[in-house]
């Protein structure tokens, strides 16, 4: 059974700035409305009309120059970041996984030689296009932090690590790979 404690501060943790101007624009409207008391329907209806604009464009408005004033807003952006980076693990986790499955399935018997071809394409192409990607945002963010270790080390006067211990790479087609890495991520060629 839930407190009435627990439901008021629910509610009251949940007011968004679009509610805000939701009531702006209905006020809005009201005042409106008893200041010019209009004859006609017509007018009403653009009365109103106009107050809601007006709290429309106030809301865009509001929307346009939160980023560029709080510093939650950049906050926000880094989770999203996050759980689209989680999304992206989750699905190489399972595009991975149905390739095992698939591979099971053909030593079983259960799927032909040529559905399997076409089957495992598809899921090769889609797992090394979401490996390309988490590579590409992890590098960038990679070479960001290794170039500011760098300048920190310079400044402190201390030797940098060499960078080619953390990286392998392929004899192959010269992509870089984790250290730990047994098949290259680009060609598939064992390391």
């Amino acid at each position: 059974m839930m407190s009435s404690e627990i439901s008021t501060d629910g509610a009251a943790s949940s007011l968004r700035p679009w509610h805000f101007f939701t009531l702006v624009g209905l006020l809005g409207a009201t005042v409106a409305v008893l200041a010019v008391r209009p004859s006609e329907p017509a007018a009403v209806v653009l009365l109103v009309s106009a107050a809601w604009a007006g709290s429309y464009v106030c809301f865009g408005v509001y929307r346009m120059l939160l980023p560029l004033v709080t510093r939650q807003f950049s906050d926000q952006i880094e989770t999203i970041g996050g759980k689209a980076l989680a999304a992206l693990e989750r699905e190489k986790t399972l595009v991975l996984r149905s390739i095992k499955e698939l591979e099971f399935d053909r030593a079983m018997g259960k799927v032909s030689d040529e559905d399997f071809e076409d089957m495992g394409a598809s899921l090769r192409l889609r797992a090394r296009s979401i490996l390309k990607q988490l590579d590409v945002d992890g590098s960038s963010y990679r070479e960001v932090i290794e170039r500011e270790l760098a300048e920190r080390l310079d400044r402190a006067g201390l030797e940098p690590m060499a960078s080619e211990q953390t990286r392998r790479v392929c004899s192959g087609c010269d992509a870089s790979n984790e250290l730990d890495a047994k098949f290259c991520k680009s060609c598939g060629a064992e390391l």
